[in-house]
């Protein structure tokens, strides 16, 4: 062995346990981390509306309020729909969960007369409203301490805004490729910007549609349902389907199967045009991840971050590409993480 692969390898093993140590400091600080990157990705989205004011001729400190006064009457209007859906709906569950159990044991006696024997009890603790709820009241309630924490989010986000201004300049005078730099910066920031909007504007589309869906159904809790739909539309992959299994649940248990057939099919149908057919053809390929790297970010972020970081995994995960991509020693690792479509371009 050269002393050349000796020190590649020694470079490897630092390199990696520096990243262990990093990634337990992130977990074990995930209370402070958490306020924080929420505030950072809220004040990207929020930084063209703040400038945009400023072009126009209002003040900073007017354009600042204006983007305040904004986000508390979303959070408030969001926290206080999702408050008052999940304590109505908690008081009933109960009686849910028993009616539920009840069409099920119907069923399995039924089997069993025609000769198919199953494991009652088995198949009754298996079958339960409890455990989808209780993930998705996990992301929820999650969301929901997180907004719990507005002062100290506010403020974060004010500074941040006052300081964008002077961000790249500061960026380019401290670092050792000051071009390099700026445009990373600037790709980080136009990134993180197109995909948290194209990705708000169509969760809500998911969110609006889903409600209307179960209102023509009559199905109970429709707004509680299309806030499931709209929060975990932004967790890629999984996110539409934890979003589906209650309110089928729902439409099996009052309803009977035919509706809740037709509630499946409309989830199916609106997943299929918003989240199959639009958003990619909107979203494009210029994020520049593949697939498998964005199921494993959403399982690294979340065991790191806790159920916010799967909603943030997507936007977290760009923003490490972009960072690797900026040094020939890592350039390798970000070229793993992006898509294929992007290796098949450089190949040529």
């Amino acid at each position: 062995m050269t002393e050349r692969d000796k020190s590649s390898g020694a470079k490897f093993i630092i390199s990696l346990a520096a990243f262990v140590i990093v990634v337990a400091g992130m977990r074990e600080a995930k209370s402070i981390l958490v306020p924080f990157i929420f505030a950072l990705f809220v004040s990207v989205i929020f930084y063209s509306p703040f400038h945009w004011l400023n072009k126009r001729g209002i003040p900073k400190a007017l354009a600042l309020l204006i983007i305040i006064i904004s986000i508390v009457a979303a959070g408030f209007l969001m926290g206080t729909l999702i408050g008052t859906s999940i304590n109505q709906f908690s008081q009933d569950l109960p009686i849910y969960e028993k009616m539920l159990e009840q069409q099920t044991a119907s069923v399995v006696s039924w089997i069993s007369e025609i000769g198919i024997k199953i494991p009652k009890d088995q198949l009754l603790n298996s079958i339960s409203l409890k455990q989808p709820l209780n993930l998705i009241g996990g992301i929820v309630g999650a969301f929901s301490n997180l907004l719990s924490k507005t002062f100290l989010i506010l403020i974060i986000v004010v500074f941040i805004l006052l300081e964008s201004a002077d961000f790249p300049g500061k960026l380019q005078v401290i670092s050792r490729n000051p071009h390099s730099a700026h445009s990373n910066f600037i790709q980080i920031n136009e990134n993180i910007k197109r995909y948290m909007g194209i990705k708000t504007l169509f969760s809500l589309a998911t969110g609006i549609t889903a409600t209307i869906l179960l209102i023509i159904l009559g199905i109970p809790y429709p707004l509680l349902w299309g806030l499931m739909a709209f929060l975990l539309n932004y967790i890629p992959n999984i996110g539409s389907i934890l979003a589906a299994i209650p309110a089928i649940l729902i439409a099996l248990i009052l309803k009977g199967a035919v509706s809740a057939s037709l509630v499946t099919l409309g989830y199916l149908f609106i997943n299929f045009i918003f989240g199959t057919f639009l958003e990619p053809k909107y979203m494009g390929k210029g994020l520049g991840l593949s697939t498998l790297v964005v199921f494993i970010s959403l399982i690294f972020w979340a065991w790191v971050l806790g159920p916010v970081g799967m909603l943030l995994s997507v936007p977290l995960t760009m923003v490490v590409k972009i960072g690797l991509e900026s040094y020939d020693d890592t350039r390798w690792i970000a070229v793993i993480l992006g898509s294929s479509e992007k290796v098949e371009v450089q190949t040529k």
